[in-house]
């Protein structure tokens, strides 16, 4: 696959502060993708069960079943195809998919109506947040590349956060449908406009890079960013495991909640402080992931995680499950722009697009998998159990990063 645009050393100079315009307004866009995935975060596990009156633990997951799998495969052939047809093309076309979506919220009838939107949902944020990483990861350089995925991840979970909080806090007011949605109207239109006007495209910059890397180019990436590959493959195993703890705590943090008789505006702010800490945290942690061990940050993350997790059902009291919400926010904020600059770091340039691609497919698997065994095993065992096994999951994940990634990582 080849690059045809032209270099020009005067507009494609990597640095943060060369292209700080750019790259702020790519922070913005990315605050605004993550806000479509918090417009849903607090209402519908609720809308499902009050509004459809489903009560299966196994179908209410569902949507984060089919989010999941549609945006993690939109994000492999995204990086695929975002060196032949440009990332901020696929940038755009992600947010003609985000258009209609809460539209279909609105004015959903049945549950399969939500599960439709989820499909878009799934290929907008594939396309949208994948563009908005490699532009990120294009513009900076080596320097400050784990910083920049700290600014993008900060961005778009504050936002998922924040987003969730609203719609919470609106639902309360207002009920759970329609008002709670127009905050998505909004989102994805501003979305839109901003890039259509005022994004450029930075595929320049990759050429440029790519005549100057030493980083040894490899037959097949999707095999070794899988498997053979050490220090991928183990980066790609504890995307797909913190992704499957998340698609859980999405599902099945709010029915808990809920089940223990907090009102839909603590709830709104339960759901929020995992994301917005999450957000806030890798203002921090990106930066560290320059400068300290990336194997110690994505063990002692992965480790955090977990046993935030298994502590979760062990209290019912507002302000103790808020700080477990915190605690587990800062542990997959070790984590999240570490995966990033690790891949960016072992990757070839030119082949850096498809290798984040084939993490960011088998990371956002990870819903799928949460999804589906965290249902299966609430509706045979109770939601306890299933938060038990995520945790358990997660931290066998940190063990597998210190036994398998090479300690220079």
């Amino acid at each position: 696959m080849s690059l045809v645009i032209p270099i020009s050393p005067l507009t494609a100079r990597q640095g943060l502060k060369e292209n700080w315009q750019q790259f702020t307004l790519l922070v913005i866009i990315n605050g605004f993708v993550g806000g479509m995935v918090g417009l849903e975060r607090t209402i519908l596990p609720q809308l499902a069960e009050q509004e459809f009156g489903i009560a299966s633990k196994t179908a209410i997951l569902s949507f984060i079943a089919v989010f999941g799998l549609t945006k993690a495969i939109t994000n492999y052939f995204t990086g695929r195809l975002s060196n032949r047809l440009g990332r901020k093309n696929l940038l755009l076309v992600g947010w003609v998919f985000a258009l209609p979506i809460p539209f279909m919220l609105i004015y959903a009838t049945t549950w399969n109506h939500i599960v439709w939107a989820n499909i878009l949902l799934g290929l907008s944020q594939g396309l949208t947040w994948s563009s908005t990483v490699l532009m990120k990861i294009d513009l900076v350089g080596d320097k400050d590349r784990g910083f920049a995925m700290g600014l993008n991840e900060f961005s778009g979970y504050l936002a998922v956060g924040l987003v969730a909080f609203l719609s919470g806090l609106t639902a309360t007011h207002f009920g759970i449908t329609p008002y709670p949605f127009y905050l998505g109207i909004v989102i994805s239109i501003s979305g839109f406009v901003l890039t259509l006007f005022w994004v450029k495209d930075t595929l320049r910059f990759v050429l440029q890079e790519s005549a100057k890397s030493v980083q040894e180019k490899v037959s097949k990436v999707f095999l070794e960013t899988t498997l053979k590959n050490k220090t991928l493959s183990a980066v790609t195993q504890a995307g797909l495991v913190n992704n499957l703890n998340d698609g859980m705590m999405w599902g099945l943090l709010p029915v808990l909640l809920f089940g223990l008789h907090f009102p839909a505006a603590q709830v709104g702010i339960l759901t929020a402080i995992y994301p917005a800490v999450w957000g806030i945290s890798q203002l921090f942690t990106g930066k560290m992931a320059d400068i300290y061990s990336k194997k110690a940050m994505l063990f002692q993350g992965m480790l955090v995680q977990g046993i935030a997790i298994i502590c979760i059902p062990l209290s019912s009291n507002f302000y103790v499950l808020g700080l477990l919400s915190g605690v587990l926010g800062l542990g997959t904020a070790l984590v999240y722009p570490t995966f990033l600059t690790t891949i960016a770091q072992v990757a070839n340039p030119s082949q850096r697009a498809e290798s984040i691609g084939t993490f960011r497919l088998w990371r956002d698997l990870g819903y799928v998998f949460g999804a589906i065994i965290s249902g299966i095993t609430a509706d045979a065992f109770g939601i306890l159990s299933a938060i038990f096994l995520i945790g358990g999951l997660t931290i066998l994940s940190a063990i597998v990063i210190q036994v398998r990634m090479p300690s220079k990582t």
